[in-house]
């Protein structure tokens, strides 16, 4: 059977913190790609926000130009049937 010396106990808990200390160091690597993400997750949101807005108004501006030819259809029909003087 294998003696439990401080010396074996030593080398152990020397390697566990060695894992440990590695452990560490992939959980900030973690936490900062995680950070990374997000900043890149809100730009896209901001991005997506200008694109709406983008369309909105130019849905806005479109209705505004159909109403305009419809009324001048509706002005243009109305002047073909009216008795010229």
């Amino acid at each position: 059977m294998i003696e439990v010396t401080q010396a074996v106990i030593y080398e152990i808990l020397k390697k566990i913190q060695a894992d440990v200390s590695y452990l560490k160091d992939g959980h900030r690597d973690l936490r900062h790609d995680n950070n990374s993400i997000r900043s890149q997750i809100h730009l896209m949101q901001g991005d997506l926000n200008n694109l709406h807005g983008n369309v909105t108004q130019i849905l806005d501006r479109l209705d505004r130009i159909e109403t305009r030819l419809d009324l001048r259809e509706f002005a243009e029909a109305q002047a073909r049937f009216e008795p010229h003087p």
